[in-house]
């Protein structure tokens, strides 16, 4: 089965996923793939033979919130697998829609899932593998894994495939973007399966778009109801948490109106925020920084504040502190 004989070893109850490297141009090389950038919810599924369970990035279990995922994944499998793979609702053009699946995050009641799954299906696609049958392949090359993974499981309508176009990098990037797409993702075909973030995966943008933290939110001001503003920020590596700007934009009223209720219950008297010159007044109000949203923006200013941030939906899969300023770099191919 395997070209390289990977390690007989017991299934690891979790294990930390491969991340990508932001980098700031497409490129064409044959020793990559490129595969679409989904906008969904990254999950390690796993099956011991016997339950499947959908574990998010901050390890917390998607089972009762997807169970439409669980059950058509249950059926394409029989042997004992890890898989790594992103959770997505689809928009009327097909396309992975944040603001789709953020209709099944949040929920507690049964009777509610069960009519959001129907209203708004989940799809998982699958990219790669970790473990399957009795052996850890994370050892073994992308390109192998993805041989691997092709027998691993039956594939269906909603356990789908992530098809990958292979060297030609700045074509797909050009085409996702004119059919607004959110990106794509380089892949080394000779990269093992390494947790944390690598330069052996890479993500490119068609547009600025990461995760902030909330830490404050201004009133509303004549028509408007909930919320004016949301302040938002990041944290560095010494672990002080950076005002990035305000942002007003991306909001219905419902949505205000939620967004309020949700930071009312952790408000606080004193700005979260350790650097960075953030609003003051009686209009201002400071809570901790516990929830992370997902913004897009035009860009960066020279005062290291978001130009024209919207706001696209509440992130249920990052931990507050993990989250960085993303800075694109040039990898080396």
């Amino acid at each position: 089965m395997f070209k390289v004989s990977p390690t007989p070893t017991p299934m690891p109850r979790t294990v930390e996923l491969m991340l990508c490297t932001l980098v700031a141009e497409p490129f064409d090389d044959a020793d990559w793939i490129f595969e679409p950038k989904l906008d969904g919810l990254r999950v390690l599924c796993r099956f011991d033979g016997k339950r499947v369970t959908l574990i998010s990035r901050n390890g917390k279990s998607q089972d009762f919130q997807f169970p439409d995922v669980v059950a058509a994944l249950t059926k394409s499998l029989k042997k004992p697998v890890l898989l790594d793979g992103e959770i997505v609702c689809l928009d009327a053009r097909g396309r992975s829609s944040f603001r789709a699946l953020q209709q099944r995050f949040h929920l507690t009641d049964a009777g509610v899932v069960a009519t959001r799954a129907a209203a708004f299906p989940a799809y998982l696609y699958i990219f790669d593998v970790l473990y399957f049958d009795r052996f850890d392949v994370t050892g073994l090359e992308l390109r192998e894994r993805k041989s691997v993974l092709k027998r691993a499981l039956k594939w269906s309508d909603r356990i789908r495939w992530t098809e990958a176009t292979s060297q030609k990098g700045i074509a797909l990037l050009r085409r996702t973007c004119r059919e607004a797409g959110e990106g794509i993702v380089g892949k080394r075909l000779d990269s093992r399966y390494i947790g944390g973030r690598s330069e052996g995966w890479v993500k490119i943008k068609c547009a600025m778009r990461q995760e902030f933290v909330i830490g404050g939110f201004t009133d509303p001001q004549r028509s408007r109801v909930g919320l004016g503003a949301l302040l938002v920020g990041y944290y560095d590596d010494a672990g002080r948490f950076h005002y990035a700007g305000k942002v007003g934009t991306g909001f219905n009223a419902e949505l205000l109106l939620d967004l309020r209720k949700r930071l009312e219950r952790i408000e606080q008297g004193a700005s979260p925020f350790d650097a960075g010159k953030p609003p003051h007044g009686d209009h201002v109000h400071w809570v901790k920084p516990r929830l992370v949203g997902e913004f897009g923006f035009a860009e960066w200013t020279q005062n290291d504040l978001l130009r024209q941030p919207r706001f696209e939906g509440l992130r249920m899969d990052k931990r507050p502190t993990q989250v960085r300023r993303e800075r694109a770099k040039m990898v080396a191919v």
